[in-house]
């Protein structure tokens, strides 16, 4: 299984998201939506001209753009239990995940980490935080425990370098999967 990512995943009209150096966007709060999030996790097709192919990614095997959403998911500090914020923004990627568009994918959800704490607990951490997403998921809206696969990161791959303890390192990234 080949899973595909890409922070920058709705429009660029919607200016009002925060971007970050690494070509990453978080969609905040209100920025959450389930539009917003189908958009940004549907795959589309790469094009082919005769001998000539137009791909959003540099891997010439893949059928799909890359898609995935990253949203700031936030915990209490050495927590892995959601806030009623938090809880809020995943009823609309639970809905997303259940539209057409995006019925007959499966997700990977990956838990990130602050460096604050050592590395092997905020691989724990993070880990409990995307099982705390798909636990959610499953239990309020009815995605199939197959099409939900949590992934802990830990610390290892901050959007915002600049400031290693900022709230945009602690964040939930939902990647689309594709065979």
């Amino acid at each position: 299984m080949r899973f595909l990512t890409l922070a920058a995943c709705v429009p660029l009209a919607l200016a009002h998201l925060v971007s970050y150096g690494q070509g990453g966007v978080i969609l905040r709060d209100r920025d959450v939506s389930e539009s917003a999030l189908i958009d940004a996790l549907t795959p589309e097709p790469k094009f082919r001209t005769r001998s000539i192919q137009v791909s959003p990614s540099s891997d010439r095997d893949s059928p799909v753009k890359q898609a995935s959403a990253s949203m700031l998911i936030t915990f209490e500090t050495s927590s892995a239990e959601l806030k009623p914020q938090a809880k809020t923004m995943l009823d609309a990627l639970g809905k997303a995940m259940t539209s057409n568009k995006l019925s007959n994918f499966s997700f990977e959800i990956d838990g990130h980490a602050d460096p604050r704490g050592g590395a092997q607990f905020n691989l724990d951490l993070s880990q409990k935080r995307a099982e705390a997403v798909v636990s959610y998921l499953q239990q309020n809206h009815h995605i199939d425990a197959g099409r939900l696969r949590a992934v802990g990161k830990g610390q290892t791959e901050l959007l915002n370098l600049n400031q290693p303890d900022a709230p945009e390192n602690r964040r939930v990234t939902v990647k689309t999967l594709v065979n």
